[in-house]
């Protein structure tokens, strides 16, 4: 492939639904462009772009792969991105460093949630975008429908550039509105077409359909419109020119048709692509900020310019290891040399760099602003940081990641698994940001926190395929914590005489509750020495580590004070470890006459689900206990905002996932802790007796 100027790349990203053919239209662009000597199938798992083993298993995109074609003198570097909700944080960190996309469209199911996400997405980042309505072969196909679906549900005004050929096991080309041709393909997948006159049975529709997009058109700037009402009419040369204009200032959306599988309509889509999508010259300069004065600074996507660019995605290759994938923005980077990371502060050696063909990887000698490169083995490199001229440094800001919405425990299976569990994760994390882990402090199982239930699944099957470690998932403890609603003044007393030297603690405690969230105090109000000076930090330790252990079942008890009021010593007998015994007694006495209870953590929950849900969606809330707080409108779904207790939603992705047919969204965060209702309480503590925790008093 040889060396092309900026202005004739084209940074494209396919994005839409899960399901909506990406891949498979990824796969007819590198036949149609010469890339690939065969059509790939996602379903017989040939296709190019799913390379990974979970990807043909599953046959859906999981990760985002890239690969680059030639079409009419421009090379495109196309970046194939997943859609299902459980994979789609990918697409964002991809989409930051895009400068152009085409939306695909069902022609069956129009549009879904997630497409509605990547098209909010091409909003924040100002990507402009062309629409391709696919699976216009399949049955109750409509692409009139489609378009009418994105307009309502997304918002854009859409303008068809073509018109199809027949529909559903009929439809065999389309018709191009522009220059007013039919374009009837061959049934044998070949994408090869016959141009011909459109057929005397579309003429009419084609015609009124023109009119429309020619009065659109001329809406893109005020020359054109001008022209317009002067001739009453545009030139082909006219149309092509509005088209651009108002797709790049995304006025309008130019929508177009065809099959992927069938590979029908691709090579005017490559024409398209080309004709009204933008270079890097195109887009605005590149925004960061200088990293030593903090000033905003600008970088154009010229040769000249100093070097920079954004790691949007990093991958583990079993043989080349690390692979760092970034978007220049500026200037040149050749093979062997040394570039800044300006987010580490660190310098970077580059070795060979590669233009990425699905899972392999082309060497090339140099990169320029615009390209999408890849390079192995950085140290300290990952994805987000900004790699540039250390002599000018710049600062760019990554896609904010999504939050995790789902978590799970994942045990080990062997000590040896154990051991790697930490270095696997590191690695994952390099891989994919969204995921998460910690050991939590109270529980003390290890966590991992994802966009769903099959993510999880598959960064475990990751895990073990590709370093060799081998873990459960299983469904996490609830991290309940204890308090008090009552006060109570105890004595605790530890004496013990076996011989020798005795053991001798004694104090008197006062046990009171703090209000929420307070969590611990400790007052000495200890007067006269009845109790020496270094014994009384003997009695607050033992105190904190009985709550720890907690009183009911076995959760730390929080949001308490303790007032040490009184005691005795024994000049020979008493010492620190008896005074921390005579604490811990004194606070478990207390607790028996306190009225201890049982607290839950509450989330925050907002969830989107289409118009036809809700009520299903909140009657299912009412029935785990949560609190509707709000809903809000959106166009063809609702957003609803609850309160909802932890407990009840720790495999909620999944159970959204079965009411809406996967077209629901949801993020949650702590909110705060609330009291367990009496009826559930009894049956933690009951199933902790039945583990050995807690004194188990009952609440």
């Amino acid at each position: 492939m040889g060396r092309y100027e900026t202005a004739r790349l084209r940074n494209l990203g396919i994005v839409a639904h899960g399901g909506a053919g990406k891949t498979s239209l990824a796969e007819a662009i590198l036949f149609n462009t010469g890339m690939v000597d065969r059509l790939g199938r996602v379903d017989d798992g040939t296709s190019t772009m799913d390379f990974e083993p979970e990807e043909i298993k599953r046959r859906i995109s999981i990760t985002s792969s890239l690969d680059h074609c030639e079409w009419d003198g421009c090379s495109i570097h196309m970046v194939d991105t997943p859609g299902y909700g459980n994979f789609i944080a990918d697409t964002r960190a991809c989409m930051r460093t895009l400068d152009c996309a085409v939306v695909i469209l069902s022609a069956i199911s129009g549009v879904k949630v997630q497409t509605e996400e990547v098209w909010q997405w091409a909003n924040e980042f100002e990507i402009p975008r062309i629409a391709f309505v696919n699976k216009m072969d399949r049955e109750r196909a409509s692409f009139f429908r489609a378009i009418d679906d994105m307009e309502k549900s997304l918002g854009a005004r859409g303008v068809a550039v073509q018109l199809p050929l027949g529909s559903e096991a009929e439809f065999a080309g389309v018709i191009d509105l522009v220059r007013m041709k039919a374009y009837r393909y061959d049934d044998d997948l070949s994408g090869k077409c016959t141009e011909t006159e459109i057929p005397k049975e579309y003429l009419d529709e084609a015609r009124r359909l023109r009119d429309l997009m020619v009065e659109t058109v001329a809406e893109a700037y005020d020359a054109l419109t001008e022209k317009f009402l002067e001739a009453g009419e545009l030139s082909e040369e006219d149309i092509v020119d509005g088209l651009r204009i108002g797709t790049l200032r995304n006025t309008f959306t130019p929508v177009l048709c065809g099959s992927a599988t069938m590979n029908i309509g691709v090579a005017q889509l490559l024409d398209a692509v080309c004709a009204y999508l933008p270079s890097p010259l195109d887009r605005t300069k590149a925004v960061g900020v200088d990293p030593v004065k903090q000033q905003v600074i600008e970088r154009a996507p010229l040769e000249t310019e100093p070097f920079s660019a954004l790691v949007f995605k990093t991958t583990s290759d079993p043989y080349t290891g690390k692979i760092t994938i970034f978007r220049v923005y500026s200037g040149v980077l050749n093979s062997d040399s040394v570039v800044y990371n300006s987010t580490k502060g660190v310098q970077e050696r580059i070795g060979q760099i590669y233009e990425l063909e699905g899972k392999k990887q082309h060497p090339i000698k140099q990169a320029v602003a615009g390209d999408i490169v890849a390079v192995s083995k950085l140290k300290e490199t990952v994805t987000g940081d900004t790699l540039c001229d250390e002599n000018k440094p710049i600062l760019y800001e990554p896609a904010q990641p999504l939050l995790p919405v789902i978590s799970y425990a994942i045990e080990p299976k062997t000590k040896n698994d154990e051991d790697k569990i930490h270095s696997a994760l590191h690695r994952m994390i390099e891989e994919d940001p969204t995921i998460e882990s910690h050991r939590d402090p109270q529980t003390r199982e290890f966590i991992i926190s994802g966009m769903g239930q099959v993510h999880l699944e598959v960064i475990v099957e990751k895990m073990k395929r590709k370093f060799g470690v081998d873990v459960l998932l299983k469904t996490p403890k609830v991290p309940y914590l204890e308090t008090i609603r009552g006060s109570a003044k105890v004595q605790g007393k530890y004496k013990k005489q076996s011989g020798g030297r005795g053991q001798y603690g004694d104090c008197w405690i006062e046990l009171a509750p703090l209000p929420r969230g307070e969590g611990y105090l400790f007052e000495d109000k200890i007067v006269g020495g009845v109790i020496p000076r270094q014994y009384i930090p003997a009695v607050d330790k033992g105190i904190q580590e009985a709550a720890k252990e907690g009183f009911l079942a076995g959760n730390p008890v929080v949001d308490f004070k303790v007032a040490l009021i009184d005691g005795s010593f024994h000049t020979v007998d008493s010492s620190e470890m008896a005074f921390k015994v005579a604490g811990s007694m004194a606070f478990k006495k207390a607790m028996e006459q306190c009225k201890p209870v049982l607290l839950e953590p509450i989330v925050n929950m907002k969830i989107t689900v289409p118009d036809e849900n809700m009520g299903d969606v909140i009657g299912d809330l009412n029935s785990r206990r949560g609190k509707v707080v709000g809903v809000e409108p959106k166009a063809n779904s609702q957003i609803i905002r609850t309160v909802v207790p932890m407990s009840e939603v720790l495999t909620y992705s999944n159970d959204l996932r079965s009411m809406t047919s996967d077209r629901g969204l949801f993020s949650s965060e702590f909110s705060h802790y609330e009291e367990v209702p009496s009826h559930l309480a009894q049956k933690i503590i009951s199933e902790s007796a039945a583990k050995g925790n807690g004194n188990h008093r009952g609440a």
